[in-house]
């Protein structure tokens, strides 16, 4: 026979499950939909060392600061905090990460020989990246992040397409070398070289079975991007991130952009993470902070759209509509540049946790 108070109990478990399924069918924010335990995160959480390059900490300094707040994963994004890149001492490395339950991911900068931004300090552009490959596999990372270069190498000789064509051709020299690795090649949309679809093209004109995305939330606002709808079009072929909040507003001559600490900007991370968890499973999230200071983006001036003449009217539709919500804000930025990068990495990866229950550490 069964009792009032078991029927009762039934009715308030089919309630809570209504409740929690509207709650997350309308994005609302984690407070609203219950508590979450730990074992029921999905998404790696982790740092990006660019967040706090003042500090100038080599490897082993990095590993124990990602550990003391207890990430999931670090991307070292350049070749510097290495004391040598010698298997030998990368095994030790990737030992002292593992150590910490971290996994470490790799970058470096610049593989197109004809970029604005290419240095030669590791040799050509093939062997900069087969070297790449080499310590990213030594050292277990799944990823080798690179660049293109940046929003100047659109007013170069032949524009943006013409050094997407060189930055193929030297992904599909080292091929071969990237699949016997098991490393996937990650190119970054970075520092407004290209948008979302022109990644894209570079990708899959190289090949998607070797090369993958490495997804900037922030730099997607500098080519007139809202970062969810980049998102979207990045998502089958993102294979690492790189990501901060972003303040836009309109200005006199378009739109003012300014990176913020997590939570601090006008993206709706609710709804730029939720759909992250559902489009890019299994894929770390890196935090990599660079706030403080205000970029104008001139759409408003004739001679601007010389290096846009393919801009998609749909992608900055979507630009402008999230423009419309922001108001200006002031540039900011502590007296202590080292302080300040620290505050708001660590400010970033508590939201992280605590408001969007990304990382698989409680």
């Amino acid at each position: 026979m069964q009792t009032h108070n078991s029927s009762l109990n039934r009715r308030h478990f089919v309630q809570s499950l209504a409740l929690a399924g509207t709650a997350s069918a309308l994005g609302l924010p984690s407070t609203m939909q219950g508590q979450t335990s730990s074992s029921e995160r999905k998404t790696k959480l982790g740092l990006d060392n660019f967040a706090v390059r003042d500090m100038k900490w080599k490897a082993p300094q990095l590993i124990d600061y990602a550990a003391s707040l207890k990430t999931d994963s670090l991307f070292i994004t350049d070749f510097g905090p290495f004391e040598s890149l010698d298997d030998k001492y990368l095994k030790e490395i990737r030992a002292k990460a593992e150590d910490k339950g971290l996994q470490i991911q790799l970058g470096s900068w610049s593989i197109c020989p004809t970029s604005k931004t290419f240095k030669k300090d590791w040799g050509t552009a093939e062997e900069h990246l087969t070297l790449g490959l080499r310590v990213a596999k030594a050292l277990g990372s799944p990823v080798f992040r690179v660049v293109l270069g940046n929003g100047d190498d659109r007013r170069s000789d032949g524009g943006i397409e013409a050094r997407i064509e060189d930055t193929v051709k030297v992904c599909k020299a080292c091929r071969s070398r990237a699949l016997d690795a098991g490393v996937k090649i990650a190119v970054e949309n970075h520092a407004g070289d290209m948008q979302a679809w022109e990644l894209v093209t570079l990708i899959e004109a190289a090949g998607k079975d070797y090369v993958g995305a490495n997804m900037d939330s922030g730099n997607a606002t500098w080519t007139m991007e809202d970062p969810l709808a980049s998102l979207e079009i990045l998502a089958p072929y993102v294979v690492t991130t790189s990501l901060r909040d972003s303040a836009v507003w309109e200005s006199e001559n378009g739109a003012t952009v300014q990176w913020t600490a997590m939570g601090d900007g006008t993206i709706d991370l609710n709804a730029y993470f939720a759909k992250f968890a559902a489009l890019c499973p299994g894929v770390s999230v890196h935090i990599e902070t660079i706030s403080g200071f205000n970029r104008e983006i001139p759409y408003l001036k004739e001679d601007f759209w010389k290096v846009w003449p393919k801009a998609r009217a749909k992608d900055f539709a979507r630009f402008l509509a999230l423009v419309k919500k922001g108001k200006p804000r002031e540039p900011r930025r502590g007296s202590n540049p080292q302080e300040f990068q620290k505050a708001e990495i660590e400010k970033s990866i508590k939201y992280c946790k605590e408001s969007l229950r990304l990382g698989l550490k409680a």
